[in-house]
């Protein structure tokens, strides 16, 4: 009969003595842990996020407003950022717990200088599944190095295609005609299918959906649209700004009809529809109105070596000092299992009118 680790008490987690309760563990060996490993809502470690840096380029209002990240924000400095070779050794770990998809994200991930010698690192792992969130400000220069360090798919954040609407959502005034370059970029070197995220926000742009549905049907590139989350503190969330996945899919069905298509896998967060005309398909992410943290498969670990067990955390935990404090690999899997057999995550499916003021991570922190 195969042993199962120890569960550790969450509120073991919530001290500041993480390190030391992790030293003081008497776990199973990490090859006797379960497959799949599941935690308390039955749902097994799949996707890992990884921010490697917290720095972008734009202020966009729902992420990074200038109003919190203004000209004196201290972002983190060299050393608190974890190291490629760290980045590399935790998603090794990772995938021998079953995560099959690696996403890497920011801050703006293309920012991060040498960002291909981690992208050729993570590619040289077997069996995962390697993709890139930007928001394709430097894309067109950088689409084919990237896929030559072995990426292999991109996915670009783009909130309209007017230039003046995306000019006031970045709020640094970068033209669009650089992202539109970004992607031609991506699509030539191969990084496809691109899919394009739209953060949808009432009365900013909501009247983007059906321009950018028009300008990439038939492209092959898949646009989802995604409600606006109160994810962080600082983005003045509101329900009353949410456009609704359903209002979202009825304004485009009412100009080209839709049709429902199965996920691709398990714990996938859009919601996926083609065009009837088989033109291409789009997809919505509904994390307000329609939660899906039933499914939800994701871990996420900050640029400074933080891991979360949800986009709406309020802590995470401290892997980076146990890198740095020489921690074999053992003691790291068992780490991570841990945290994932203890998870109990569901804040979407409790979500109420005060929950967004409670004090959660920035979304810039620990990526989308």
């Amino acid at each position: 009969m195969t042993k199962t680790i120890p569960l550790l008490d969450a509120a073991e987690f919530a001290q500041q003595q993480f390190q030391q309760t992790l030293r003081n563990m008497r776990l199973a060996p990490p090859e006797t842990l379960p497959s799949p490993l599941l935690d308390q809502r039955q749902r097994a470690l799949h996707d890992l996020r990884i921010s490697v840096t917290d720095r972008c380029n734009f202020r966009c209002t729902y992420c990074m407003p200038k109003d919190a990240f203004g000209r004196d924000h201290a972002f983190l400095s060299h050393d608190e950022v974890l190291r490629f070779e760290e980045i590399a050794r935790l998603a090794q770990l990772f995938t021998r717990l079953g995560v099959r998809k690696i996403r890497l994200t920011g801050g703006e991930p293309l920012l991060r200088k040498n960002i291909e010698r981690l992208i050729e690192m993570l590619a040289a792992i077997d069996g995962i599944d390697l993709t890139l969130t930007t928001n394709a400000s430097i894309l067109a220069k950088k689409a084919q190095s990237l896929r030559n360090a072995g990426l292999q798919r991109i996915t670009v954040s783009l909130d309209a295609i007017d230039d003046a609407t995306f000019r006031r959502m970045n709020d640094v005034n970068f033209p669009l005609a650089r992202v539109l370059e970004g992607i031609d970029a991506a699509a030539r070197a191969g990084l496809t299918p691109i899919k394009i995220n739209t953060v949808v926000k009432r009365g900013v742009n909501e009247n983007a959906i059906l321009p950018l549905i028009r300008a990439f049907k038939g492209s092959g590139h898949i646009v989802r649209f995604i409600e606006f989350m109160d994810v962080g503190a600082t983005n003045g969330w509101r329900m009353d700004d949410v456009v609704s996945a359903a209002e979202i899919v009825d304004i485009i069905n009412a100009e080209f009809p839709l049709e429902p298509v199965d996920p691709n896998y398990q714990g996938e967060v859009a919601e996926r529809w083609r065009f009837k005309d088989g033109s291409g398909e789009i997809g919505v992410i509904a994390s307000v109105t329609q939660a899906f943290c039933r499914d939800c498969t994701r871990m996420r670990l900050s640029t400074n070596g933080q891991l979360f067990t949800c986009l709406f955390a309020d802590r995470g935990y401290d892997f980076r000092a146990l890198l740095r404090d020489g921690a074999d690999d053992d003691t790291l899997i068992r780490a991570i299992a841990a945290l994932w057999q203890n998870r109990n995550d569901n804040y979407s499916e409790i979500r109420t009118a005060n929950t967004p003021r409670v004090k959660k991570i920035e979304m810039s922190y620990i990526g989308g």
